[in-house]
């Protein structure tokens, strides 16, 4: 599965924005139709919607559709005006439990059968923003096939922070737990690429990269942004560098020559190194070629 480096929210009821938003290089754009959209514009950005994922589609963008959440009455019209066999992903907001995720599993199968869409094709992406969500992100990503990714809101402000009731800092401190456990949950569920939505003033350009490079230490492998001038530096940050490639595959042939030697472990670079690393960089070289 090819990882999203970078995610971009584009407001729904703006076409010319949908269209233009191929441009920025983002790995996945979130079409909105919940918080961008003004209620009153909300039934008319549904078509807009739609076209836009078959025009993306076609020239190769990988496209997700943030829909209204089950408190306010418009999934289910929202879903059957925006799904097509070109659409990639459905993020619900507010996902708190199991059954939420298997009430929007259950409405996609139908409306895939309707459709003459294999049932299953289309992704149902965690999105967590709620503190049951984090503290059942797990269980809510293992009780569904189609969850295959996730994303951790640790932003200011918004509604996680008003879940948590955290001060949001530059450093991030603050939300250290809740990111390290995301990734924790992530890997034990089996979703190999957790990702996060942790910084949105755009203009610091720099305090981004620090927090995006701190969000890859931790285990992140993308991260969700808001302006499209976010986006080259978060998908920088998230591709493994050159310098890091060649450690990579310079540990990989010093393994291959310690063990035509029929030595198990040898030293690299100054560090021990054996076949748990070896998993390691081979891992970190497909997530450089999926890139």
């Amino acid at each position: 599965m090819k990882p999203y480096r970078s995610a971009l929210f584009v407001p729904g009821n703006r076409a010319a924005w949908m269209e233009k938003a191929i441009g920025y290089g983002a790995d996945c754009l979130i079409l909105d139709l919940e918080d961008s959209v003004p209620d009153q514009e909300k039934v008319a950005a549904r078509p807009l919607v739609r076209a836009a994922i078959v025009s993306l589609k076609a020239r190769g963008q990988a496209v997700n559709v943030r829909i209204n959440g089950f408190a306010t009455g418009l999934t289910f019209d929202d879903l059957e005006g925006v799904l097509c066999p070109e659409l990639d992903g459905v993020a619900l907001p507010k996902v708190e439990t199991v059954a939420d995720m298997r009430e929007l599993d259950a409405i996609l199968t139908h409306l895939e059968k309707r459709m003459g869409i294999p049932p299953g094709t289309i992704e149902t992406p965690l999105g967590c923003e709620t503190a049951a969500a984090m503290r059942n992100t797990y269980e809510i990503a293992t009780s569904c096939p189609r969850v295959k990714r996730v994303t951790l809101a640790a932003g200011p402000g918004g509604d996680a922070a008003r879940a948590i009731g955290y001060l949001w800092s530059k450093e991030g401190t603050e939300t250290l737990y809740l990111r390290s456990k995301a990734v924790l949950d992530c890997r034990a569920a089996g979703i190999q690429y957790p990702t996060v939505s942790s910084w949105w003033n755009i203009k610091d350009l720099e305090g981004l990269e620090k927090d995006a490079r701190w969000n890859r230490q931790l285990g992140f492998r993308g991260q969700t942004v808001m302006h499209p001038s976010h986006v080259p530096i978060v998908n920088r940050v998230f591709t493994p560098s050159a310098e890091e490639i060649a450690y990579f595959e310079g540990l990989i042939q010093a393994m291959e020559d310690a063990r035509k030697r029929g030595i198990a472990a040898v030293t690299y670079k100054g560090d021990m190194v054996d076949e748990a690393m070896v998993k390691t960089a081979r891992e970190m070289l497909a997530l450089a070629r999926s890139a």
